[in-house]
């Protein structure tokens, strides 16, 4: 009677343990497909809103037009230092939120250390056309060289690229082609892989990615002045990786790192440390200010 009563158990058990194992397999092969189909929507966060008139943010900056080579016509904002200026103009990638209206502050506190501003939106962000990706984003940031140089008459050698977090994917994979005089990375990141595998540990991340920055591959072959700066206490982009960066890149590296600092807080866009790394780096790639 005994084994009789096991028996029954477990035949009544069996069903129900592959029905359990049937349920939690569809969850995971949904959650997975939500991933695939909506995982841009968990990278880029982009204000839509319109910006206003440049010289309205920024006084003595003009509003320009970039042409990417697909065909799309973003916004962007060229601020000049005017008298005293150090001839060398910093082209700014932002990070994967907001818009170029949220970066006035810190394009302010760049003139006013005697630096040209490019600033410009993606794809998607500040009332631009298009979807941002990573192939996209790059094209875009194409397009603000492209005017910088064809446009503006700046040499290539006077430009700095500036990457904010996700912008540092942006302007390595830029510099990669199109080397600047100097390479400055605010929180950057192994790849976006890594970041996806540190945030979400129990998911394929690196196999269900479809945007991918390998910025630490990249930075192994890029041989230019490099400025690297991170918040100790950043929780987004984990300090660890953002030193990765700065060990794997093949040119002169300085390391920055602002204590106590998280992700997103002032003094990492307008903190007076962020910008005497930029000043010291112009030093460094272009020359000292003229005195």
């Amino acid at each position: 009677m005994g084994t009789h009563f096991t028996t029954a158990m477990m035949g009544g058990m069996v069903p129900g343990l592959v029905r359990t194992l049937a349920i939690v397999v569809s969850v995971v092969a949904v959650v997975i497909a939500l991933l695939w189909v909506f995982q841009r929507r968990l990278i880029y966060f982009p204000d839509t809103t319109a910006v206003p008139p440049a010289d309205t943010a920024l006084p003595g900056a003009k509003d320009v037009t970039l042409k990417t080579a697909d065909g799309l016509e973003l916004g962007a904002w060229h601020v000049p230092a005017g008298v005293g200026g150090r001839d060398v103009t910093v082209l700014v990638a932002s990070g994967n939120g907001g818009n170029r209206a949220s970066r006035a502050p810190m394009a302010a506190e760049l003139v006013a250390a005697g630096f040209d501003v490019l600033l410009f939106d993606y794809r998607g962000y500040g009332g631009n056309p298009g979807s941002p990706s990573s192939d996209g984003l790059v094209r875009d940031a194409r397009a603000a060289l492209a005017y910088l140089v064809n446009d503006a008459d700046v040499p290539a050698d006077r430009i700095i690229y500036f990457g904010e977090s996700l912008g540092a994917g942006v302007v390595v994979t830029l510099a990669h082609t199109d080397p600047p005089a100097g390479l400055l990375l605010r929180s950057p990141f192994e790849s976006l892989a890594a970041v996806g595998q540190h945030h979400y540990p129990f998911l394929p991340v690196r196999l269900l990615l479809r945007d991918e920055f390998s910025v630490v591959s990249l930075m192994a072959e890029i041989d230019v002045p490099t400025t690297v700066v991170f918040g100790s206490a950043d929780t987004i982009i984990p300090p660890d990786q953002s030193r990765a960066v700065a060990r794997a890149a093949a040119g002169q590296v300085e390391l920055v790192e602002i204590a106590d600092a998280e992700h997103n807080d002032e003094v990492m866009f307008t903190g007076g440390e962020l910008i005497a790394a930029v000043k010291a780096l112009a030093d460094r790639s272009v020359g000292p200010a003229a005195p």
